[in-house]
């Protein structure tokens, strides 16, 4: 049986993050104008740079203020800042009239900080499989704001070979 597009371009997301060398999360991420592929990319330290596996995740810890039913709390999140996010590495190596009008296809719900700089790129859809619960709310936000598709493939099963256990 044919493939749809969405989970053609979703396998290729995840094929792309099999690359991936960080220990807690493999994501991939994917370019695509119409049914053209531009461009590929995963997460990972930069190029030249010992990677998680081999010098280990350079965890940091943040706090956040969240607001909910009018009261204040602080959350704290963790989060390592060896690696460079797929949905970066896609900006990075790719061409800025090459994402106008296109969609990313990302294995996660981008972070708050892709979300951001997706937002800025040019690029009119994001699709992803798994939800990343600690930006999602603010992320739906900024995306309804900026006018860009953003919807999650939930009924996707990705090949099994691309699939690793996630950790937060």
């Amino acid at each position: 049986m044919r493939k749809d597009w969405d989970t053609y371009f979703m396998d290729i997301a995840y094929m792309a993050s099999t690359r991936s060398q960080c220990i807690r999360r493999h994501v991939g991420a994917v370019l695509v104008q119409g049914k053209k592929l531009l461009g590929t990319a995963y997460n990972g330290a930069p190029m030249g740079v010992p990677d998680c596996y081999e010098a280990g995740c350079m965890l940091v810890e943040e706090l956040e203020l969240k607001v909910t039913d009018g009261k204040e709390e602080m959350v704290r999140k963790e989060r390592c800042i060896r690696t460079i996010h797929a949905e970066q590495n896609l900006l990075l190596f790719t061409d800025r009239i090459d994402r106008e009008g296109s969609t990313v296809y990302v294995t996660d719900q981008p972070c708050w900080t892709c979300a951001n700089m997706l937002a800025n790129s040019g690029v009119k859809e994001i699709v992803y499989h798994r939800s990343y619960p600690k930006d999602s709310a603010k992320v739906y936000e900024l995306m309804a704001a900026r006018g860009i598709g953003f919807r999650r493939l939930e009924a996707y099963d990705p090949p099994a070979e691309t699939v690793m256990e996630v950790t937060n």
